[in-house]
């Protein structure tokens, strides 16, 4: 799935930017490496969180990864 996602830049060491959208609930996150994953079915709570997290990297691994359906789109 490719939406015309706006994603935002986080200070991480690991990731470039973080987008969500509302009416899909896809999350998409740009890795320093190159690789873009969506991550499907994600609440907007579990976004606001990741969001405000102090790692981003973190709560991506303990909250996000394994938990939700995703696909690498680059």
């Amino acid at each position: 799935m490719r939406l015309n996602l706006q994603r935002v830049p986080v200070s991480s060491s690991h990731i470039i930017s973080i987008g969500y959208d509302r009416e899909s609930r896809l999350l998409e996150i740009e890795y320093k490496d190159g690789n873009v994953y969506q991550y499907l079915d994600v609440p907007i709570e579990e976004n606001e969180a990741l969001m405000q997290a102090e790692s981003h990297g973190r709560y991506i691994n303990n909250h996000i990864r394994n938990r939700y359906k995703y696909s690498r789109i680059t």
